[in-house]
């Protein structure tokens, strides 16, 4: 099988932000792979096992991601791309979207695994979008897969129902938590990692212009969320306690 991971570099989650001009400061910022893209490198991993063939990772972004790829190839997968996308202005899910799109029109798919969500954006676009352009159907968030006769078996979460899918193959999946565990790199995979094979693409590769992937959406600001007050714990008997609640969320938070 012909197994792709399309895989985003992202803030660690316990990273704390800081934006100075409207800008988010990255140097000194630690970085990791996208959390679900995790599940759907385990995933990938666990199916080529399973049928045979390779698992390739894509990714979009400039050369600092490569310690991430690495990270990838180091948890099993074969090889890797990278698009670099120091070229595009204002780059968003539609210019992720037309680079991958690009790429892998010239590739011979049976699956494609992505992350849900990233948590730095959390738009969940650009999975979707790269099946439609690519033409083969797409399910979002599962939690389950099977691959029998050509053919995928998928239960997908359904905010917190469960829906059963089957679909032919080619298909794009993008994963959610609860699909699997991810693995940790172990010591002979990160030192295998180092010798897996990551081409490099950019736009010219792609045959592609700078005005074929620029971004579709402005940022009109960045601004950190505002830190919570400090909580406030209310005294004396039951029916004093109700009184001030009542006035609190009317005077004060005016919810009521």
């Amino acid at each position: 099988m012909n197994i792709y991971v399309i895989m985003k570099r992202t803030f660690d989650t316990e990273e704390k932000i800081q934006i100075e001009n409207g800008e988010i400061v990255k140097d000194g910022a630690e970085f990791i792979i996208n959390p679900y893209d995790e599940y759907a490198i385990e995933e990938a991993i666990k199916l080529r096992d399973e049928h045979g063939g390779e698992v390739t990772l894509v990714s979009v972004g400039d050369e600092d991601a490569e310690k991430q790829i690495r990270t990838g190839l180091a948890m099993g997968a074969d090889k890797a791309v990278l698009i670099e996308d120091e070229e595009v202005e204002n780059s968003d899910p539609y210019s992720i979207e037309a680079l991958l799109a690009a790429y892998f029109k010239g590739q011979e798919v049976d699956i494609i695994l992505g992350g849900n969500i990233a948590v730095d954006g959390g738009s969940g676009q650009v999975g979707p979008r790269l099946a439609e352009q690519l033409g083969i159907s797409h399910v979002t968030s599962i939690v389950k897969i099977e691959i029998e006769d050509g053919k995928a078996k998928i239960e997908r979460d359904v905010e917190g129902d469960q829906e059963h899918i089957e679909v032919s193959l080619p298909v794009l999946v993008t994963a959610q938590q609860g699909l699997n565990e991810p693995r940790y790199p172990s010591l002979p995979g990160i030192m295998k990692a180092k010798k897996k094979p990551l081409d490099t693409l950019d736009l010219d590769d792609l045959d592609l212009e700078e005005e074929d992937v620029e971004g579709k959406t402005k940022t009109v600001e960045r601004y950190l969320p505002p830190e919570k007050a400090a909580g406030k714990i209310l005294e004396g008997d039951l029916d004093s306690q109700v009184t001030e609640l009542i006035s609190l969320l009317k005077n004060d938070a005016k919810v009521i």
